[in-house]
C-alpha cells in the first residue's frame, strides 16, 4: 500500500526498479527474472500500462544450450550408428548424387585383317621429345588469332631383322658339317609407338578467335598435327642413335649361340641391304 504523501511520487527504497517494470534491467541479458522479485505491491502510480511494450528479458537460456547439446548427441550416434551398419555390409554403400560417371558407348573392335610376322626384334629404343609447335597468321597478333602447344612426347620405336627376307642361299653349311655362313637382311625400324600414357600437353596458349571458335566447335583433330611432330622427330632422332647397330650385334650373338649348341664350329655372320 501507498503511504500518504508518496502518492505519484517515485519510489526510493527501490532504486535499482524502473517506473512500470516489476523486475530490474540486469546487466546479462540472461538473467532470469525471478532472482528478483519485488515484495512489495505496487503503488498506483507505479503500476505498468496495460499496454505497455516493455517486456522482461528472455530466459531459460541454459535449458536451450542443453537441449542442443543433447540434440547433438543425438544426431552424432544417429550417424556413428549408421557408418557403422554399412561398414559392415548390411545397407549398400551411399554415392554422392553429384560424382563424376563415365558412360563407354564404344563399339566392339572389328579385326580387319592377320598377318603373320617373321621378324625377330632384337632391340628397343626409348625416346622423349619436347614439341615446341606455334601457328599464327601473318600481320595478326598473337594474342587476338594464333596458338602455340608444348608437347612433351614419349615413344619407343623397335629394331627387328626380317627372317621372311630369307632365300635359298641365306645359309651355307660345309661339306664336312663343322661351319656354317648365314646372309641377313639389315635390320630395320619399326614404326614410333606413342606411349600416350606418357605424353602430355604441358602448356598451351591460344587468341581469342581461336577459343571463341573453339565454343561454337572446334576442330577435333587440332593435337593430332602435335602427334605426328612428335612422331617424326623421334623416328628421326631413332636412326641416328646407333639402334641397328645394335640390332645387328644382338642378332649375331643369338645366332651365334644357337648354331653353336648344334654342333657348328664356325659360325659366320653377314648382312646384305635388302
Amino acid at each position: 500500500m501507498s503511504r500518504p504523501g508518496d502518492v505519484h511520487q517515485p519510489t526510493r527504497e527501490f532504486p535499482e526498479y524502473a517506473k512500470g517494470q516489476a523486475t530490474p534491467a540486469p546487466a546479462d541479458p540472461w538473467a532470469g527474472a525471478a532472482d528478483t522479485e519485488r515484495t512489495e505491491p505496487f503503488d498506483a502510480a507505479e503500476r505498468p500500462h496495460p499496454d505497455a511494450s516493455d517486456s522482461p528479458p528472455p530466459t531459460g537460456g541454459r535449458g536451450r544450450g542443453r537441449g542442443l547439446l543433447i540434440l547433438a548427441g543425438i544426431v552424432g550416434l544417429a550417424v556413428a550408428l549408421v557408418f557403422g551398419v554399412q561398414a559392415s555390409g548390411i545397407l549398400p554403400d551411399w554415392r554422392n548424387p553429384f560424382t563424376r560417371e563415365e558412360t563407354d558407348r564404344s563399339q566392339p573392335p572389328l579385326l580387319k585383317s592377320i598377318q603373320d610376322l617373321s621378324r625377330y626384334v632384337a632391340a628397343e629404343g626409348n625416346f622423349e621429345v619436347v614439341v615446341d609447335l606455334e601457328q599464327n597468321r601473318r600481320y595478326v597478333p598473337d594474342f587476338l588469332l594464333g596458338e602455340r602447344t608444348l608437347f612433351v612426347g614419349a615413344g619407343t620405336v623397335e629394331a627387328y631383322v626380317d627372317f621372311g627376307q630369307l632365300g635359298e642361299d641365306a645359309v651355307i653349311v660345309s661339306p664336312d658339317r663343322t661351319s656354317v655362313e648365314v646372309k641377313l637382311p639389315a635390320p630395320q625400324l619399326g614404326q614410333v609407338n606413342l606411349n600416350l600414357e606418357r605424353s602430355y600437353v604441358f602448356a598451351e596458349k591460344r587468341g581469342v578467335l581461336n577459343r571463341l571458335g573453339e565454343v561454337f566447335g572446334g576442330d577435333p583433330n587440332r593435337q593430332r598435327e602435335v602427334y605426328l611432330k612428335a612422331e617424326q622427330k623421334i623416328a628421326e632422332s631413332a636412326r641416328s642413335s646407333g639402334l641397328g647397330e645394335r640390332a645387328q650385334e644382338n642378332t649375331r650373338k643369338m645366332l651365334d649361340q644357337m648354331l653353336r649348341s648344334l654342333g657348328y664350329e664356325q659360325v659366320t655372320i653377314t648382312y646384305v641391304q635388302p
